[in-house]
């Protein structure tokens, strides 16, 4: 990719991985931080990356000096899904010192960090290792399709069904209720604004919240031409405005409405939307396209290779625990890497579909098992096998 530094992670562990850099904060081992709060220990941003953002709390001002009000602290993270993309959190896991560098310079700089790859070399699952091991909440995901928009990552407008509410609001005003009817039986649905609007993943990330959200900008690579270049202001100023709520701050300041985060609503100002910790954004992306170079110039590009055997163990070991004494699975790892290697590179859950099925118990190994093995570790590249 051109236009940016790239920096290439080999999913190892050699050498200088196992001794942490003294000015590491994060630092890849997937066990959470203990003892350690992050924003004891994470340095102030650059001053070009510094935002003044403050939650419009109804007694706020506005100002975003040093005690303005910010967001509650991100929900936590769901444990089961915790486990579903990362598998346990053990003692022992390699860190990448590359992937660890990068991670820790996005997050001291305050930039988005690209991370590119073959599909099922482990790009989406950074987001959440981060978000666990420096206990920043839920993970925000913003899944990219052709048809993603930027507005629909920053918020989403239900004009229709708020016309509709008001039109039955008006029908029911002049309608009597019924003689004898229960108080409110007769209410029709709000048609508060807040009601109809939601933010999306990124909006909900530039919330002034004290502590970065994690955001993770999936599949980047699928999006349509225009949006890298649709997110330069965003990225750059780190705030958007909602002309909707805008429209109405002469006679309405604060609006409340709903955020990405279930069952949280947050009060906007004025319709703007302004970060006060910009958010460690992971975009990834399979390769399969260019980036503008003004996109690429405001990233941090991490380019993640096919695990090692080592790193494959340890991912086998998380998922599933510790397999050390089945000969088996060793086995099997070996001849994943090799034939990773021969095919243009496989993913790693093909490796993990392959060992349950020959140790579970689910499935009885006989003479069809190299062609089972061969259906499971098939080619990711659209070549049919001979």
């Amino acid at each position: 990719m051109t236009g940016a530094a790239q920096f290439e992670g080999n999913g190892t562990g050699a050498g200088s991985a196992r001794l942490p850099r003294p000015w590491w904060i994060y630092r890849g081992t997937g066990l959470p931080l203990h003892d350690i709060e992050l924003a004891d220990v994470l340095p102030g941003a650059p001053p070009w990356r510094t935002f003044t953002g403050s939650s419009a709390s109804v007694d706020g001002d506005g100002t975003g000096g040093a005690q303005a009000p910010v967001e509650p602290p991100a929900p936590p993270q769901d444990e089961a899904e915790l486990r579903r993309r990362l598998g346990a959190a053990r003692e022992g896991m390699v860190a990448d010192p590359t992937e660890v560098d990068l991670v820790n310079a996005a997050l001291i700089l305050r930039r988005p960090l690209l991370v590119t790859g073959r599909p099922g070399t482990g790009k989406s699952s950074l987001a959440y290792r981060i978000s666990r091991e420096l206990g920043l909440g839920r993970v925000l995901r913003w899944p990219v399709t052709s048809r993603t928009t930027l507005s629909s990552g920053l918020y989403r407008y239900d004009a229709v069904g708020r016309i509709h509410a008001a039109a039955t609001s008006d029908s029911r005003a002049a309608s009597p209720a019924p003689e004898g009817a229960p108080s409110g039986a007769g209410d029709a649905p709000s048609s508060d604004i807040g009601a109809f609007l939601e933010l999306g993943p990124l909006g909900t990330a530039l919330l002034p919240h004290a502590l970065p959200r994690v955001l993770l900008v999936d599949e980047f690579d699928k999006s349509d031409m225009d949006l890298p270049n649709d997110l330069l202001d965003v990225f750059e100023a780190g705030e958007f405005t909602v002309p909707e709520l805008a429209r109405l701050r002469g006679h309405r300041p604060v609006v409340e409405a709903r955020s990405d985060d279930p069952d949280r609503t947050v009060l906007i100002r004025d319709g703007r939307v302004r970060c006060r910790e910009f958010p460690l954004v992971v975009i990834t992306s399979n390769d399969e396209r260019e980036f503008p170079p003004a996109f690429l110039r405001r990233c941090l590009h991490l380019h993640v290779r096919e695990p090692e055997r080592d790193r494959l163990a340890d991912i086998v070991a998380a998922h599933l625990g510790s397999r050390d004494d089945d000969p088996r699975v060793a086995e099997l790892i070996r001849l994943f890497a090799e034939r990773s290697a021969q095919e243009n590179g496989l993913a790693t859950d093909q490796l993990l579909n392959s060992i349950w099925l020959a140790t579970s118990g689910a499935y009885s190994r006989g003479a069809d098992w190299e062609a089972l093995l061969r259906a499971v570790w098939h080619r990711l590249d659209g070549v049919r096998e001979p």
